[in-house]
């Protein structure tokens, strides 16, 4: 007992007799002039005892330190890379309800039954939530991503729904599409809200137009924002003007979420 902590030097001589014994450890004797076996405790050779000793010792410490550095030695368990999930998709049974019951709208006024166009900003706005819609056969003709208005953060991913002039944000509800005109962002419609929540998009210059900075394919990123217009892809833009431009009844736009 060495300062109240148990010496290992006992234990630790047993074991090298028994490693030390078991070996059959040869050295010559220059007595003899013959090989002797070195047996511990039989056999006075305390130098030579010595220095097996040290060289197990030795070798010992070189081996734990060997296998401490092996592949896969003493490693803490890593995470994997956090789960990356992809925002959804625009929800289509939810679409064609939506159509379903705008066909019907469209047949009590006068509107274009058989193409309309819809927007989900419940949808991430690096995935395509605008959608060309044919009314008769129930199918999306196309998609596009779309941008939102920045409301009162255009950091913010979220849709701000308002219909205060001023205030940037999208409007929801049904629009008429209107009149066809050239602005500062080149070829634009009028639009002409039909709800209590969208009545004054046509007072606040919220139109259907393109910009540039609306990507033409799905982004894993926010796309930008707009002063409350619905905004498109230019080259996506001019494939649904033919369709505006040609309809003898003004087309409806939904915006919901």
């Amino acid at each position: 007992m060495i300062g109240g902590v148990t010496s290992s030097r006992p234990v630790a001589g047993r074991v090298m007799k028994r490693l030390f014994n078991a070996a059959g450890a040869r050295v010559w004797d220059h007595r003899s002039r013959r090989p002797a076996k070195v047996v511990y405790g039989k056999k006075k050779y305390s130098h030579l005892y010595s220095m097996h000793i040290r060289t197990a010792i030795l070798i010992s410490i070189v081996c734990l330190a060997c296998n401490d550095k092996k592949p896969g030695a003493r490693k803490e368990p890593r995470s994997g890379p956090p789960a990356v999930t992809a925002p959804p998709p625009l929800n289509e049974t939810r679409l064609r309800k939506k159509a379903v019951e705008l066909k019907r709208f469209a047949a009590t006024g006068r509107y274009n039954t058989r193409y309309a166009c819809f927007i989900d900003f419940s949808v991430f706005s690096g995935r395509r939530r605008f959608v060309l819609y044919d009314l008769q056969r129930d199918s999306i003709i196309s998609r596009s991503l779309v941008a939102h208005g920045q409301g009162p953060d255009f950091r913010t991913e979220a849709v701000a729904f308002s219909n205060e002039p001023g205030s940037r944000c999208s409007s929801p509800g049904k629009y008429a599409i209107g009149a066809k005109y050239s602005g500062r962002f080149g070829t634009a419609y009028k639009l002409h809200g039909l709800d209590a929540s969208n009545n004054q998009a046509y007072k606040r210059f919220v139109v259907l137009h393109g910009h540039d900075c609306v990507p033409s394919v799905e982004v894993s990123h926010g796309i930008c924002r707009s002063d409350g217009c619905p905004t498109l892809n230019p080259a996506y833009f001019s494939t649904i003007q033919p369709y505006l431009d040609r309809s003898a009844r003004p087309m409806l736009l939904w915006i919901y979420r």
